[in-house]
């Protein structure tokens, strides 16, 4: 039990730690690229503020003229350091009239045409081509675009990312580490109440089972002797509930436990379950119930016969004690991916019914608590036996009808 508990808990952890650690990582990269594009926008801008140029100093630090054209007369502004770019401008028919490139190493003109090419099929002002960060604009009657390097800004925000990575790597793998170590003292104090619940059910077992039969006993003597009477029938009806409710308390109980007391074997799942379903037949038949079934044959299933036949008994019983009068319960138990068990009954007060609750523990549907031989535990048991097989039941309901479905892997 403790380790069970010990395993979800470091799941829950491992899930938790890792969703805030790549929301963080996720909204890291967000704001990086945004902080890369709004750089490298801000650099274009000054480009273009200056008329898509950056002019070159003289010896004394003034803007000397460039080649091919003359100085311009105002310099608005200049960027912070010498970026790397080239601009281009376009005729009528978007083709390259002019490009200026003094700030790169070199760019043909085929280069340059594929650069625009691309750019324009972004349909933007900005954006991203290879490496580079475009921004159209107009310069006179012309139509231009600037294309601002950002090589390099793009690998120092992939290190930056890279460190950040690796950081909250380390950080995440620590705290699991942390939680692995420290998760027993986290889950003992759960784990000792349950065992301690566990252990009562079982002592409470061994003190009332000696008594209940010496007091079974003894109603049997004292019939002998003065013969039938009302009083002792109900006094042996009730010891006979209590024996009865304690069986199956002790039963949950172990079904709580791991699997250490499966006995898991190959079986013929559909015999199980027709043997089962013609059990209830005469039940059924002298409530007036109309029980039928449909049940693949020869489904082959490893585990454990006894407690499967348990959860369709179980399932059967809760189907005929609830069924309407005159109603119909239907038993299906096929095989696609995994083994699907369902037993559904008419129930005209369906709607009635809080379905999230009826797999509690002493929950009945009854709100007078009128006994009617069934103590609420059975549908726990079902759901506990189950699970021990790696699957799970669910309830649901149509119109005038409730069924369950028990799913087993």
């Amino acid at each position: 039990m403790i380790y069970s508990l010990r395993r979800k808990f470091i799941l829950i952890s491992t899930i938790s730690v890792c969703s805030v650690l790549l929301v963080i990582f996720m909204v890291m990269c967000v704001m990086n690229y945004a902080q890369l594009n709004h750089t490298m926008d801000a650099l274009a801008d000054v480009i273009v503020s200056n008329g898509g140029i950056f002019p070159k100093r003289d010896q004394s630090g003034r803007p000397s003229p460039s080649k091919g054209g003359p100085l311009m007369k105002v310099i608005k502004k200049e960027p912070p350091f010498a970026a790397h770019f080239f601009t281009v401008w376009l005729g009528t028919d978007n083709r390259i009239k002019k490009i200026y490139d003094e700030s790169v190493f070199s760019i043909d003109e085929a280069q340059a045409q594929d650069y625009v090419e691309d750019a324009q099929k972004k349909n933007r002002e900005r954006g991203w081509v290879s490496d580079y960060r475009f921004r159209m604009f107009r310069s006179g009657d012309q139509m231009a675009v600037v294309f601002v390097d950002g090589e390099m800004n793009r690998m120092l925000s992939n290190r930056f990312l890279l460190t950040a990575l690796l950081v909250l790597s380390g950080s995440g793998i620590a705290v699991l580490i942390l939680i692995m170590i420290s998760s027993k003292k986290a889950v003992y104090p759960v784990a000792e109440s349950y065992e301690k619940q566990r252990q009562f059910i079982t002592d409470a077992n061994h003190e009332l089972k000696t008594p209940l039969t010496l007091i079974l006993s003894d109603l049997d003597i004292v019939e002998s002797e003065f013969g039938k009477s009302e009083w002792i029938d109900d006094m042996r009806i009730e010891g006979e509930r209590m024996k009865t409710l304690i069986h199956q308390l002790v039963l949950l109980s172990r079904m709580d436990e791991d699997q250490a007391n499966l006995r898991i074997c190959p079986f013929d799942l559909s015999n199980a379950a027709l043997d089962t379903v013609s059990e209830f037949q005469a039940l059924a038949f002298e409530q007036k119930k109309n029980l039928a079934a449909q049940v693949e044959p020869t489904i082959e299933y490893h585990g454990d016969e006894g407690l499967i036949r348990r959860l369709l008994s179980i399932l059967l019983d809760n189907a005929v004690k609830y069924c309407d009068d005159n109603g119909k319960i239907m038993v299906t138990v096929k095989q696609k991916r995994h083994i699907s068990i369902t037993v559904e009954n008419t129930y005209s007060s369906v709607d009635s019914l809080e379905l999230e609750k009826l797999f509690d523990r002493f929950y009945r549907a009854d709100k007078s608590r009128t006994f009617n031989g069934s103590f609420g535990v059975g549908l726990s048991i079902a759901r506990a036996i189950a699970k021990n097989h790696h699957g799970d039941i669910s309830v649901y309901k149509k119109e005038r009808a409730i069924g369950f479905k028990a799913e087993l892997k």
